[in-house]
């Protein structure tokens, strides 16, 4: 008799929901399919103990169902603590729908997948991200109430991108003023890799103040586009993770610090506004912190989208969501701080408030 051998990446599969470090606890996670839109969407809702679950729908072209799984569990684990290390009441939740959003993407899709969103009964509610448009929330508005960032004329918060790019800039700044004495950015060099609606905006704070800004996309049309707007340099070399830099701030897809780039990486701040910057939470954290590279963590300071959805649900104005995002900079500042005193890294640093709180609120609810 003969057994096949199987393995280690497959081994990883044979469990692949339970068995994941990325499943972390979560409370549900629901697989949505409809034949006559083509939809495919999962759903994760990680932890409701501060809240409802909120986070944005994600569209992607996956290489398979296993790839799109490992996302929507990390991303929605990081809404979590997002929402709770920024003060919100809400829990964290993500969606990802596997296409392609430029060709496969209908207004029947989105109210399908809007349909399978009410059927939740609000324990998740949604909003834009990759691949997504504020139109889309717009229709999936028509099925459910469950779905924030729609459009200002229809009584929403409208696009969160420039509060989430200005909420990154907020973090650069307070890790500038942690690492170099002085939060002023001006003739600093600073790498965005990733120019869609939240990377094109945080150029233009960059620009603004002066920084000397290189820009890096797969879209040669887009980076064409973003430097005749703000003359700035498009990267023309071959790993820009060995380039000399200020701050590198990774706004396109996670997991850029990696076992490949993380030692050959040249920057003296990581400050961007992609989810799940870090391959490795706990190895890759420790690997910066011992490298003197100062990691403003991104579940920190890419919350102003959510702190812009929110308002919706709260009814606080224009005024309120900047004062909230603008804060995003003193707490920055602290958990920096707090991390060189206890000697942690500043991802522990920061995931440690973010879970004292929702431990806190659970022992509240308890009594």
């Amino acid at each position: 008799m003969t057994s096949d051998v199987v393995s280690s990446k497959e081994l990883t599969q044979l469990d692949p929901v339970f068995g994941q470090a990325s499943f972390d606890n979560h409370e549900q996670i629901v697989f949505c399919h409809d034949k006559d839109t083509g939809l495919k969407a999962i759903i994760g809702i990680h932890n409701t103990v501060l809240g409802p679950a909120l986070g944005g729908t994600r569209m992607w072209q996956y290489n398979n169902e296993w790839e799109a799984l490992n996302d929507v569990l990390r991303l929605s684990r990081g809404m979590t603590f997002k929402s709770a290390i920024t003060g919100l009441n809400l829990g964290g939740g993500k969606a990802v729908i596997i296409g392609d959003a430029k060709t496969q993407k209908t207004p029947e899709l989105m109210k399908k997948f809007g349909e399978f969103v009410h059927s939740l009964s609000g324990k998740y509610i949604t909003a834009e991200d990759v691949g997504m448009e504020t139109e889309d929330m717009d229709l999936v508005r028509e099925v459910t109430p469950y779905v924030t960032g729609i459009s200002e004329s229809k009584g929403g918060a409208g696009n969160p991108s420039p509060i989430t790019a200005y909420g990154v800039f907020m973090g650069m700044k307070a890790a500038a003023k942690f690492k170099f004495g002085s939060d002023i950015l001006e003739d600093k060099n600073v790498y965005v890799q990733g120019i869609g609606n939240v990377g094109e905006a945080l150029v233009e704070h960059l620009v603004n103040e002066g920084a000397n800004v290189t820009i890096a996309d797969i879209s040669q049309e887009r980076l064409e586009e973003v430097r005749s707007k703000y003359d700035v340099t498009i990267y023309g070399g071959l790993d820009i993770y060995s380039e000399e830099m200020d701050i590198y701030a990774p706004c396109a897809l996670g997991a850029t610090i990696n076992d490949k780039t993380i030692y050959k990486l040249q920057a003296k701040i990581i400050a961007g506004a992609a989810n799940n910057q870090l391959a490795v939470e706990e190895k890759h954290g420790r690997i910066l912190q011992e490298r003197g590279i100062v990691y403003a963590p991104d579940f920190l300071i890419n919350a102003g989208g959510i702190i812009n959805v929110y308002a919706e649900l709260e009814n606080y104005d224009r005024q309120e969501i900047m004062r909230k995002t603008e804060n995003i900079y003193n707490t920055t500042l602290e958990i920096l701080d707090n991390a060189k005193v206890n000697k942690l890294t500043t991802h522990n640093a920061a995931l440690n408030i973010a879970r004292e709180r929702i431990e806190t609120r659970k022992r509240e609810n308890s009594k």
